[in-house]
């Protein structure tokens, strides 16, 4: 079937250095699948936990309620529950005890009909880091327009 892609986070390669992408699939209750087959969902502001159990959660992301659904709809922001092999689990544990490493998610998306949701880890970028990224990705586009000739 391929892959239909529901909501990115487009600010995730502009505040951190991705190091390590994974693929994990999402638990959802009730409703949340059709909300997002009308591609609603958000995870702009989302971030990634593992608790003491080892267990890894989907905190913030927004999943608007099904328009058509009732009064058992499901809450926009409650965590969600990532499932990770349990190895994938100690190895991301492993690196985020390192200082400044942190999991962010960068997209939620269908593949072959099941919601799928693409996590990395990430160091956050300084100041000067971010500028050194804009002034590079200004030097590559203009060398694409053909400007620096």
């Amino acid at each position: 079937m391929g892959v239909k892609i529901i909501c990115k986070n487009q600010r995730a390669g502009y505040d951190y250095f991705l190091e390590e992408k994974y693929e994990c699939g999402v638990a959802l209750q009730g409703t949340e699948v059709k909300s997002l087959r009308l591609g609603k969902g958000m995870i702009n502001e989302a971030y990634v936990t593992i608790d003491s159990q080892g267990e890894v959660w989907l905190q913030n992301a927004t999943i608007p309620h099904y328009e058509f659904g009732n009064i058992n709809n499901h809450p926009e922001t409650r965590k969600r529950k990532l499932l990770l092999n349990r190895s994938e689990i100690q190895q991301i544990n492993k690196k985020m005890s390192t200082k400044g490493y942190t999991i962010i998610p960068l997209a939620l998306y269908f593949k072959d009909s099941l919601v799928k949701c693409e996590i990395a880890l990430a160091k956050g970028k300084k100041l000067y880091d971010k500028r050194d990224t804009a002034a590079k990705k200004d030097v590559e586009r203009k060398l694409r327009q053909g400007q620096f000739e």
